[in-house]
């Protein structure tokens, strides 16, 4: 598909053949700065000659941002690749994501499909992805059960455990119980799993609010950090591993990418290694034996079915150092888009590269749409 030459304006014909895809960013979650940064570099990569991109931005606050606002979340150097949208009536850039969308006549601005570049809670964890299905809109990625699970890694852990997967040994503890018990904890699980362990929010992402634990002396502390982040705990075996991850992508029939390893700068992958820190690098593909990469593959396709996943995710793994034993960490339903993010250069790796790869989850978005508006939703 050729550009439009710069200046002229495009024809009906040159319109039609574009896909007017929803690009929703921010979010009110701890994520919120790494939602920013996948938005724009998913806008940077994507042709405008193939989508035509209409951006609706949600504050730090929970609420859809404004035209300005949306504008100031986002670097200017994007900007004229953009349509920035609102919900407000008065503004000419109207997109509604509401029971009715499809009825509302918006027809010239309300996008045909959404990419719901939201990770944390408000956004990764099924409750946007309710919205659009209640308003009948198709978007990019798992849908409300399988977003709810991948982001509560106590009901994650337990799903996968029951289904035999390898997962670490772990704890939960309700965040308001914790003063009560944590005493009594730290004895228990000091002598179940030893030094170190590792404390996280049930329902959080990028390493926000997780601690590694090293001793007795350190773990009330942990404890109570991680437990404001959340209503839930949870609290992991810690062991000397190395870090793996494989991309997922597929509706009914997924297919895994191949392995990478995280070598972070600092001690574990925290926020600051992920986000900050350019000392960490990506192995691509991982050092590992080639029975290795396929367990981790098979793994994290299973994996992905076990939550009734659609669209993508990517799936996180250890690899013990000292027995080469895998263990399945968490999976991601909505990973990162940022240039630095593990989904799209393991993609790239496997073949598919990174405008390829987004003509395929907008695609099976579209198809699995369409499947769920053909089933029946009464007698």
């Amino acid at each position: 598909m050729r550009r439009t030459e710069a200046g002229r304006k495009e024809t009906a014909v040159e319109k039609a053949r574009r896909i007017s895809l929803g690009i929703l960013f921010g979010g009110r979650s701890g994520e919120h700065e790494v939602s920013v940064r996948s938005a724009a570099s998913v806008i940077e990569a994507l042709d405008p000659s193939e989508y035509d991109l209409k951006v609706i931005g949600i504050t730090k606050t929970g609420r859809l941002a404004t035209v300005s606002e949306t504008g100031n979340m986002l670097p200017s150097a994007v900007h004229d690749r953009v349509t920035l949208c609102d919900m407000t009536a008065g503004n000419g850039h109207r997109v509604q994501l509401l029971p009715g969308a499809a009825e509302s006549g918006l027809t010239s601005d309300q996008p045909e499909v959404i990419f719901p570049l939201l990770h944390g809670p408000y956004g990764e964890d099924g409750t946007i992805q309710g919205l659009l299905e209640i308003a009948g809109l198709p978007y990019v990625g798992c849908g409300v059960l399988a977003s709810a699970v991948g982001m509560d890694k106590d009901v994650m852990k337990r799903l996968f455990m029951q289904a035999g997967l390898p997962v670490l040994p772990f704890r939960v503890v309700r965040s308001s119980e914790i003063s009560g018990c944590v005493d009594r904890l730290a004895e228990e699980l000091q002598l179940e799993f030893g030094y170190p362990m590792f404390s996280k929010p049930a329902n959080l992402g990028s390493s926000v609010g997780v601690c590694k634990i090293h001793s007795k002396e350190e773990f009330a502390d942990a404890i109570a950090f991680s437990a404001q982040f959340d209503r839930k705990v949870v609290i992991e075996k810690g062991i000397d591993a190395r870090e793996l991850e494989c991309a997922i992508l597929g509706n009914d029939r997924p297919q895994a990418s191949i392995v990478g390893e995280i070598v972070p700068a600092r001690e574990y992958y925290d926020y600051e290694a992920k986000y900050t820190d350019p000392n960490s690098r990506l192995e691509i593909p991982a050092r590992i034996p080639a029975d290795k990469s396929e367990e981790i593959r098979i793994i994290a396709v299973r994996a992905f079915e076990l939550i009734d996943g659609s669209g993508l995710a990517r799936v996180d793994f250890f690899m013990e150092r000292s027995t080469g034993a895998i263990w399945l960490n968490e999976i991601n339903t909505m990973p990162g888009f940022t240039p630095i993010s593990m989904y799209a250069k393991l993609w790239d790796a496997s073949g598919v590269g990174f405008r390829e790869l987004i003509r395929n989850l907008v695609r099976l978005g579209l198809e699995r749409h369409a499947e769920r508006a053909a089933f029946r939703v009464s007698g």
